[in-house]
This record gives structure tokens, sequence and C-alpha cells, in this order.
């Protein structure tokens, strides 16, 4: 792990005095980057420790992701054992020698940072792996995220089978994550599932071992951990909104479980924290993304393609997406977030893309080096495909022509990419990522006059839908 490295953002293909946004246009930004930058720094945070000043126009005021990662590993250095990152990396390691599968209930950001991380992090098919091909870690699932009923179903049949009648094999445990416990997608999982795992145990009072709560202090589920008499019960942060929580407890209880190295995970945000405080635009990775894509934005580029160029960062993408359609997608404003994998994706997309409307910057999420040592194409006998002209060739090697022929066709039309760039999936870059992503969005929104904080718009759908319910009773 370089923990001096920072991830790298190259605009050059969104910027030229052809295409209609130059260089000159990001330095005359400068001014209102650092008046944001200083707004949230200066400003916001002292307001958040402030307790109760918050003036309405800030209201809410989500900030305290911000110093969170900060915060638990000044605790863990305190208190190895019983700080909440020791806590955390405790009840992991418990699961992990009592059960082979974990099941995470909760919605939106309660759950689609820890599948990111799982995504990214894990082997490429890991719950198809045995247990010691896993490194004795128990395979993961998430549900209530959806009324769905046939992937409940599914989910439920699966788990009531056992490949062994070994008794590690045949239990599992819920992580079930949920600020008030009120949401209904994840309320009906969790009553669902509980039934079905006090149903799997033959001591009925050991339920409470196998249900990991993270919610609020106070609201349904917390009474609920109570009533279970669950052993382990984690608090989502005061002043952390679900889509900013995934340096928190709601991502780090699965991440542990996974045995991903969430010091690491959260010493990357540090130095993106870091990086964002000292950094002056033109050399600040946070302000010069927002200052690019800004710009476009004011030219009609109002779709932000984030294209993913490595299949485990797809749900890296859907985290984003969340991120920027909730935190700026208000009073008529914020740009339209789309996920595409490519080369997947060009499949399917790259016919409008290339030829469609010109309302999108394509964000090129690149990653420096594989995982894996590199497939050869190889030579075969059977070469009707006329493949053995590149059988020196690697499957790396094909991407990155396929990165560049595609960054140069849309150039060639005049539409915009960037390239930003990890130096390799690990746990520390991603801690940069998802960092460096939360404070773009939350400068952008204070560049707008957009409170970034908070989804009103979201509580609509479940007004409506609990007034349905409450009529179809009577």
């Amino acid at each position: 792990m370089n923990e001096n490295k920072i991830l790298r953002f190259d605009p050059a293909g969104a910027l030229g005095t052809e295409l209609g946004v130059a260089q000159a246009d990001v330095g005359k930004l400068g001014a209102r980057l650092i008046d944001a930058r200083r707004e949230i720094l200066d400003v916001d945070i002292p307001l958040w420790h402030a307790n109760g000043s918050v003036p309405p126009e800030k209201q809410p005021l989500d900030t305290a992701f911000i110093e969170w990662p900060a915060e638990l590993m000044a605790a863990y250095h305190l208190d190895r054992m019983g700080s909440e990152l020791g806590r955390i990396i405790g009840t992991a390691k418990r699961l992990r020698d009592q059960v082979d599968r974990v099941v995470v209930l909760g919605i939106g950001g309660s759950y689609m940072g820890a599948m990111a991380l799982m995504n990214a992090c894990c082997q490429p098919y890991f719950n198809e792996l045995t247990r010691a091909e896993r490194g004795g870690r128990p395979r993961m699932y998430f549900e209530g995220n959806n009324l769905d009923n046939d992937s409940t179903s599914g989910l439920l049949h699966l788990l009531q089978r056992s490949p062994t009648q070994d008794l590690l094999d045949r239990h599992w445990a819920i992580v079930v994550i949920s600020k008030s416990g009120g949401t209904i997608e994840t309320a009906v999982s969790l009553r669902v599932f509980l039934r079905a795992l006090e149903k799997n145990l033959s001591d009925k009072s050991r339920l409470g071992q196998f249900v990991i709560p993270v919610s609020g202090k106070t609201g349904k589920l917390a009474d609920l951990a109570a009533a279970l008499g669950c052993t382990e019960h984690f608090l989502v942060p005061d002043g952390i909104g679900g889509r900013f929580s995934i340096l928190s407890a709601v991502g780090l209880v699965p991440a542990a479980i996974l045995g991903l190295d969430i010091v690491a995970l959260l010493k990357g945000a540090m130095a993106m924290n870091e990086h964002f405080r000292q950094a002056p635009p033109g050399e600040n990775l946070v302000l010069d993304f927002i200052a690019v894509n800004h710009l476009w934005e004011t030219r009609g580029a109002n779709t932000r393609v984030l294209s993913i160029w490595n299949k485990s960062l797809e749900y890296v993408g859907y985290w984003y997406d969340q991120l920027l359609a909730e935190s700026l997608g208000k009073a008529g404003q914020g740009a339209l977030p789309l996920t595409t994998v490519n080369t997947r994706d060009l499949h399917s997309r790259a016919q409008q893309h290339q030829e469609g409307r010109r309302d999108k910057i394509f964000n090129n999420l690149v990653v420096d080096q594989w995982r894996f040592d590199p497939v050869s194409v190889g030579t075969s006998d059977f070469n009707q495909d006329d493949l053995n002209r590149f059988e020196r060739r690697t499957v790396p090697q094909l991407m990155d022509a396929a990165i560049c022929g595609t960054n140069q066709a849309l150039r060639s039309d005049r539409r915009p990419t960037t390239n930003l760039h990890l130096p390799k999936i690990d746990e520390y870059y991603l801690g940069q990522l998802f960092q460096m992503l939360m404070l773009a969005t939350v400068v952008e929104g204070r560049l707008l006059g957009i409170n970034p904080y908070g989804q009103p718009g979201v509580e609509k759908y479940k007004q409506f839908m609990n007034e349905i319910l409450k009529t179809a009773e009577k």
C-alpha cells in the first residue's frame, strides 16, 4: 500500500477550444471552487459541531462523513478492542468462525456501498468458491433492497439447503442496516428472514447472536434489537446520511465480515481528505473533477456517464448514481447519472453516445493494474476467428486499445471524455475513491446553491405507498 499516492484525474479529452470548454475556463472557476471548499471546511463542519445552531437554509447538515474516518482511526489507536472499529473487527471474526453465509438487509445507501466493496475487493464468483478458497470468509447475499417476491423466495430456498451436515455450513446470520427501521422494503425482509433464521436455530435463545443490527440510537430497529437481545449493535452516526455512510458501520461491518482491510479503507479516505484540504485548483482531484463536469453541464451536458472499464467496479458506479441523484437532483437541477460497464455496454449504448444528443460527458474509471496475471489470446488450430494475428496480445492490452479507441472516437465528434485512474483495486484506493466522489458531490452542491444533504423527494413515494396499503386494509 503506497500511502503517498493519490488517484489521478486526466481531463484532457474534455478540454480544447474546438470542444467549447478550454483550460482557461477551468482556471476562471478556481475562486468559486475555493469558496465552496472553504464553506464546507470552515463553515459547515464548525456548524455541525455547534449542536443546534444550524440555520434553516443549511438543514439538514450531514457533514460528519468528512471527519468520520479520522475519528474512527483515532479511537482505534487509543483502544484496539473497545473502540467501534475494534468491535467491528471482533464481531466479524466471531461471525466468520460461526457461520458460512451472511444476509445483508438494507436499501439505498444502507447496502449499495457494502455491495460495491464486495464486488470490487472479493474474487469474482466469490460465493461460488469453497470455504477454503474463500479463506474461511462467509458467503454474502443482499436483500431487503426491493419488494421482489421471487428474489426473496429464491434466497430463502438457498438458505434452507445445506451442502453437508456440518453445523458451520448450516448456520447463517443477518446484518440488517436501517437508521430508523421503518423503511418497508428492509423491514418486511427482516421479518421474513428473521422467521427463517429462528427456524434454523436449534436453540432459539441464541437468535440475538446471529442478528447484527446497524441502526440509529432510537427507532423501530433499535427497539427490535433490544427485544432480540442482540449481542452486538452498531449505530449509524449522527450527521451522516445514508448515501454518505459507506465508511461508517453501514459499510464497514459487511466489509469486515468479508475479511477486507477496513483500516486501509479509512486511511485512503483520510489521504483524500488531506489532499482536498491542501491542494490548489489545477492540482486538486476533487475540485478539478467538479470543475470540468460543472462547466460541461453549463454547456448542456446534463447527463454524466461514468464509464466503468472493470466489471468489478460496476456497483461502485451504481453507488455513485445514487449519491449524485439524491444529492443534486433538486430544484429542477442536477445532472442525470448513468453508469455503463465497458466494453460490454459499448454493444448497447455506443451508437447513441457517439451519434445521439450532445448532452453527455463521459468520465472513464480506469484501473491501471489488473488483479490477475494477463490472459493471452494465444494461437489456435481453429483460426476461423482470424485471431492468430493477435496471439501475443493479452486481454488487458485489448482493453487498453478499446479505451483509447473509444476516447478517440468520441473526441473526433467533439464529445468530452475524462479519465479517472485507480492505480489498482484495493481497499486503500477505494477509500480514496469513495471519499473523493462524496466530497466532489458536496462541492458541486455548494457551487449550485443546492443543499446536497437530505432527499425530500424520496419520501413522497413512501407516503403514497403507505396510504395505498392502509386503504387496502379497510
